[in-house]
């Protein structure tokens, strides 16, 4: 007899690294999380050594940009634009992307696209309400 611990609410996938993320209904979840997520980020260039992708923790804007668009040629659901924060919508590997970017960080970068994802620990994180809520009253 099994007993369930908890239901699915909500299946997000990242599919720029610290950019905003997309709700899905499903989702193919494999040795690389699940399919399509974070499998683009942006690297700093000239990062000597340690970790060289621009995350949100230092440049929090990230987080306002929204990957949009579908290709699936390559078997993975990866967009194909990001909306920016001013609502426009520009091409995910286009130059004017990398400009703003780089504009925001304050350094040069180049957008890397990983088969096996660009994870800081592990490649999928369960969360629960209650953890929620707990972070919710600690901040």
């Amino acid at each position: 007899m099994t007993r369930p611990l908890g239901h699915v609410c909500e299946l997000v996938r990242y599919p720029v690294k610290s950019m905003a993320g997309t709700v899905t209904e499903s989702a193919f979840l494999g040795w690389h999380g699940l399919s399509g997520d974070r499998r683009f980020g942006f690297r700093c260039l000239g990062v000597e050594g340690g970790f060289p992708w621009l995350t949100a923790s230092r440049v929090p804007e990230l987080l306002l940009y929204h990957p949009v668009g579908l290709d699936e040629s390559s078997g993975e659901p990866l967009p194909t634009h990001v909306r920016t924060p001013a609502g426009a919508h520009v091409d995910l590997r286009g130059a004017e992307l990398q400009r703003e970017v780089a504009r925001r960080s304050g350094s040069a970068v180049e957008l890397m696209h990983l088969r096996h994802g660009i994870f800081d620990d592990a490649s999928v994180s369960v969360i629960s309400l209650a953890t929620i809520a707990g972070i919710g009253r600690e901040a």
